[in-house]
């Protein structure tokens, strides 16, 4: 007999837990607090990797969508220095290794390939106990077999550990430019086809070529939280100036991807959980993505949720009798998965924004690729 499942939260690695367990039959309902699918945008680009996105996208059966969302040229990547000066240039070789698609193009395939009543929107979870879960309306639901599939501040994870997110030191600005390549020619031409990272000790500015024109930035900051507490973000101009000041002397077609934002900069501040962290079985609850261990940035984070949900999907259809030996054969993977994961993400922090920087992020890049600096030698693989 298959326990029906009840998942919480309609990110990427929840939907796509969704989608394979109806492939295999089972039963599952999500609750997602957004009103709608159309509620908020999702995020920017995304690279979608071969041995872990692209592996749960093909356990859901959808490589095919998947294919038709990829941006052509999005694996391009350069490097400039603070001067704008060209240090690494990267095109596009084709091979899909790493395909660039759009967050919220992700999510659409995902979320249309599940039955209608699947999702339940508009329903914001509160609280949870043991087999209950508590809305804003005051609405209780029972469940059987839950997953927190609910992000960084998940309301399932105290089930199972009472390990919270600490900030990390890093914050990253988000700001946008339009129709780039009319109206921000200079900053456009640095970017570049794809992404760009100009980076630096304890800072960067890392920008993304999107759909139409958009170039998505990323300011990147070591700072304390006492300085990000400090820059009134409810006054763009002031705010945009502000995070500005602290790239003084970069070229201007770079410092314009602060200056010229044309949406409110908005502070992502970097939370991150206990590295290597598990939790004893309880049983009927797990988590995944986000919600069992968030990292910093690193490239990886959609890539290991989808994974995740995939192998849960898997692992609850392999063991239709037994949902205790699939979930705890699931957890045994993903923390070794996620230990290894959470170890080189802060060791990605450090290539990009510590002492050596930009060095380190070249070396990092081109022994991965076995590429060619600008200028300088082929650095081998390792």
């Amino acid at each position: 007999m298959t326990t029906p499942v009840t998942i919480v939260g309609a990110g990427l690695g929840g939907l796509t837990l969704a989608r394979v367990l109806h492939v295999h039959g089972i039963p599952v309902t999500v609750y997602e607090a957004d009103p709608s699918a159309e509620a908020r945008t999702q995020g920017g680009q995304l690279d979608i990797h071969r041995h872990n996105g692209q592996v749960a996208l093909a356990a859901a059966g959808l490589t095919a969508e998947f294919h038709s969302i990829i941006r052509p040229g999005g694996e391009a990547s350069r490097v400039l220095g603070r001067d704008g000066r060209v240090l690494l240039d990267d095109p596009d070789d084709g091979t899909g290794g790493r395909p660039e698609v759009l967050r919220g193009d992700l999510r659409r395939i995902l979320i249309e390939s599940l039955p209608a009543g699947t999702i339940r929107w508009g329903r914001k979870v509160t609280a949870v106990a043991p087999h209950r879960l508590t809305f804003a309306d005051g609405s209780t639901v029972d469940t059987e077999l839950l997953v927190g599939a609910d992000g960084a501040w998940s309301k399932v994870r105290p089930l199972l550990t009472d390990a919270m997110p600490e900030y990390s030191g890093t914050t990253f600005v988000e700001t946008y430019l339009y129709d780039a390549d009319e109206r921000h020619p200079a900053a456009a031409a640095a970017v570049g086809g794809a992404a760009m990272y100009a980076l630096s000790p304890g800072q960067g500015i890392v920008g993304h070529r999107e759909a139409g024109g958009v170039l998505h930035t990323y300011v990147e900051l070591n700072r304390p939280a006492e300085w990000v507490a400090a820059i009134d973000f409810t006054d763009p101009a002031a705010a945009r100036k502000r995070v500005a000041a602290e790239f003084d002397g970069w070229a201007p077609e770079l410092t314009a991807l602060i200056t010229d934002g044309e949406t409110p900069p908005v502070p992502r501040m970097i939370y991150a959980l206990p590295d290597g962290l598990r939790w004893d079985r309880v049983p009927g609850v797990t988590l995944l993505g986000d919600a069992a261990h968030l990292m910093p940035p690193s490239g990886e984070g959609a890539n290991l949720a989808m994974l995740d949900g995939a192998e849960l999907g898997q692992a609850l259809a392999a063991h239709p009798d037994d949902s205790e030996a699939a979930l705890a054969a699931y957890e045994n993977e993903m923390f070794v998965r996620s230990a290894a994961e959470a170890k080189d993400a802060r060791d990605i922090i450090d290539v990009c924004l510590g002492d050596r920087a930009p060095d380190s992020f070249i070396e990092f890049f081109t022994t991965a690729a076995g590429l060619t600096p600008a200028g300088g030698n082929p650095v081998a693989r390792s």
